[in-house]
């Protein structure tokens, strides 16, 4: 008989009426402010104005709910039977149904980093930042909020990988695709190695020159999260309909980030400090 560990947790934490507050909202949301106090604190060691960080927390917000909403409806919804997304673009709206993507939510950020360094250079010309200097802060604490929502798929019985003999597989009761067999519990692995890269880049940051390199933590951040997002791909499920594929859709979203990851931080070490 194997060993294993049987999790049978609501995925709501209080009930009212007939819904309730979710763990996995909530880890979102405590996620994104965890990410902005931690940003806050890295704008006041550096002497940045203070609306700096009150700024970047909207811009954020923005930019990761709809970029996680957008790019799971466009990059999973195509493995869905007829892709609802086409047949009801209203539906795209319906964010309580379920369905973000971590890609996508990247992306948004990026856009929405992107959309506010123009603003800052417009109305703070004195202070000479960039893209990429927004970016290495911000993806500090986004290994916080990453490993947050992981908690929060873990709350929910989802995105867990496939069955295992090992003795920390999970039985996921409320999970429909593996019933009563123990499975890899990948959200807790993927929790584990979004710690490592909070323990990079923060070391980093603090304890060398790398925050005088533009690129270099959210290159690393890069490599670290979507390098080992690569690999446990492999262990898990395969809810899209990509099985029979060399690779599923996220790992194939998972190389392009590994390679800019990797230019960025050659770009950082070849070009001159700030």
């Amino acid at each position: 008989m194997v060993s294993a560990i049987t999790w049978d947790i609501d995925p709501i934490l209080i009930h009212f009426g007939n819904g309730g507050l979710r763990w996995y909202g909530l880890m979102w949301a405590i996620g994104i402010y965890a990410a902005w106090v931690m940003n806050h604190l890295m704008y006041k060691h550096e002497n940045c104005p203070k609306e700096w960080s009150f700024q970047l927390f909207w811009w954020i917000v923005i930019g990761a709910v709809i970029g996680s909403r957008l790019g799971h409806c466009l990059f999973y919804g195509w493995y869905e039977t007829g892709n609802p997304y086409l047949e009801n673009p209203l539906r795209i709206l319906k964010i309580w149904e379920g369905g973000m993507s971590s890609h996508g939510s990247a992306a948004g950020m990026m856009v929405a980093t992107w959309l506010l360094n123009k603003y800052r250079f417009s109305r703070y010309p004195q202070f000479k930042t960039s893209w990429l200097w927004i970016l290495d802060r911000v993806c500090i604490g986004l290994c916080v909020t990453g490993a947050l929502i992981r908690f929060g798929n873990l709350m929910n019985s989802e995105v867990y990988g496939n069955p295992t003999d090992l003795p920390w597989g999970f039985i996921f009761v409320r999970g429909a695709i593996n019933p009563d067999v123990p499975c890899h519990p990948t959200q807790i692995y993927e929790i584990m190695y979004l710690l490592v890269a909070l323990a990079v880049t923060l070391y980093m940051y603090c304890k060398t020159d790398a925050r005088l390199r533009p690129g270099l933590l959210t290159g690393v951040f890069g490599v670290i999260v979507f390098g080992v997002r690569f690999l446990v791909e492999f262990l898990k499920t395969d809810p899209n309909g990509t099985a029979g594929h060399i690779l599923n859709m996220g790992q194939w979203l998972s190389i392009p980030l590994v390679a800019l990851g990797i230019y960025l931080i050659i770009r950082a070490y070849r070009n001159d400090r700030l």
